[in-house]
């Protein structure tokens, strides 16, 4: 009995080691193929600056992981995306956990024809916009279009 018991606990650590890995592959290539890898800004010429602009960058670590980095100029982050899906608009919905906001945040992301990546949304997990249709919730000013800086 004591046998069969370690044999399927040995099984269930093995199937959830192998979920876990097929969903990184399955997360790095949906950022991949959507096209988000790199380093994002509304001008790439700028030096990053929390009110003039940040340099956003998603990369894919050797070991599998999605990492958000934000460089604001004096303040810096890297945060994980935890999930990753097109919609059927093409959005591309993401959800990262900021450690040191102890929160997860999901935003929308549309890829413009043009090559540019517009912010559509970005919601806390309680569900309070700062982002709502594309347009700032505090000042009703529509976001900016970023261009890829690599």
């Amino acid at each position: 009995m004591m046998r069969r018991l370690n044999r399927w606990i040995a099984a269930v650590v093995l199937w959830v080691g192998f979920t876990s890995m097929a969903g990184a592959e399955t997360l790095a290539a949906t950022v991949e193929q959507w096209g988000l890898l790199g380093s994002w800004a509304v001008d790439c010429a700028a030096r990053p600056d929390r009110d003039k602009g940040a340099l956003l960058t998603y990369e894919i670590r050797k070991d599998g992981r999605v990492m958000y980095r934000r460089n604001f100029g004096e303040a810096k982050d890297e945060n994980e995306v935890v999930s990753a899906t097109v919609n059927a608009e093409g959005l591309l919905d993401v959800m990262v956990f900021f450690p040191s906001l102890r929160q997860t945040r999901e935003f929308g992301l549309l890829l413009q024809k043009d090559g540019s990546l517009r912010a559509i949304y970005n919601r806390s997990e309680r569900g309070e916009y700062t982002i709502r249709d594309g347009k700032y919730v505090a000042t009703g000013a529509p976001t900016p279009a970023q261009q890829r800086c690599d």
